[in-house]
């Protein structure tokens, strides 16, 4: 077992090689970011191209978060092998870095997840061809590049880009291709409106921790461009969504799509604040209400795409 290296305050009393443990690493409360696209994409594909394979459905929801998964496991044992959980972090605790998981049961796990999810979208790549061929393959490379390799994403501002590309455009709009066979344009808007709101999730947990992040090399996003920045970037990022819901249900001529508005509120009150949050542990509890707000915004897309289809 690796010797545990975090100084985190925030760190609970968890038995080494638990469920608990696992837990820590897997981040179960973050898999909401990749089961919505798919919610999304699935309903919004049988209301506007009258598509909608059950099985194919839950195919893609598998195959989307286990990708989430290995995200996270790579996300743990990253830090850990780079001695990035050196001094005090305010973010959640790392099972590697604790000392509850060792790096190699860790690495073993992840080389599960990729395996299985590959099988797992076999019949998706069957069905959809070389698009999503490359879409899984691709996927994966980021899954790992994230926190792996020579030059992990997560060192550099790029972080929030990957997010809205991987867990927003190629998510909605391959779990939409999959079921329809070709992406409208309401697929693309809605895969932007999701995207932004991944993308503020992990804007959120690099604003917390820009300044452990600066000490420790890591370049992320609110470190390039400051705190300020970082804040109206956050706040479009959570309100754009709602101005494309708006657009979605006009291009499409039909208001059940206007649902998501009624989360605006929501939105206003989690932009002011974390703009009011001092950088200590409560930032983490902002952190998990916006993956809730995307969990709200996708839910109340997708019922607006079913009634929509149902009218």
């Amino acid at each position: 077992m690796d010797a545990p290296i975090s100084n985190s305050p925030a760190a609970p009393s968890v038995r080494p090689g638990s469920w608990d443990a696992w837990r820590v690493a897997l981040r179960p409360k973050t898999l909401w970011i990749a089961t919505i696209p798919v919610i999304v994409a699935t309903c919004l594909a049988w209301s506007v191209a009258r598509a909608f394979d059950p099985a194919i459905a839950l195919i893609a929801l598998a195959a989307a978060v286990l990708m989430q998964v290995v995200t996270n496991l790579q996300n743990d044992v990253g830090y850990t092998q780079r001695g990035a959980e050196g001094g005090r972090r305010i973010g959640l605790p790392r099972a590697t870095a604790n000392g509850w998981l060792s790096t190699r049961e860790v690495r073993r796990a992840i080389v599960a997840a990729i395996v299985i999810a590959q099988l797992v979208a076999l019949p998706l790549m069957i069905r959809g061809g070389w698009p999503i061929v490359l879409t899984s393959a691709f996927s994966t490379l980021a899954a790992v590049g994230y926190m792996g390799g020579p030059r992990p994403i997560a060192y550099t501002p790029f972080g929030e880009l990957a997010v809205f590309v991987f867990f927003g455009l190629v998510a909605v709009c391959g779990s939409y291709y999959v079921q329809a066979g070709s992406i409208g344009l309401a697929a693309w808007i809605a895969a932007v409106a999701i995207g932004m709101h991944a993308a503020a999730v992990l804007l959120v947990n690099n604003y917390r921790d820009r300044a452990h992040d600066a000490a420790t090399g890591r370049n992320t996003l609110p470190v390039v461009i400051g705190a300020a920045a970082a804040l109206r970037l956050f706040a479009m990022l959570v309100l754009l969504p709602f101005v494309l819901a708006a657009a979605l249900a006009w291009w499409t001529a039909n208001p059940w799509l206007l649902l998501p508005l009624a989360a605006l509120p929501w939105a206003l009150s989690l932009v002011r604040a974390l703009v009011r949050t001092p950088d200590s542990p409560a930032q983490n509890a902002l952190l998990f209400r916006t993956v809730m707000l995307e969990v709200g915004y996708g839910l109340l897309l997708s019922a607006g795409a079913l009634l929509a289809g149902g009218a």
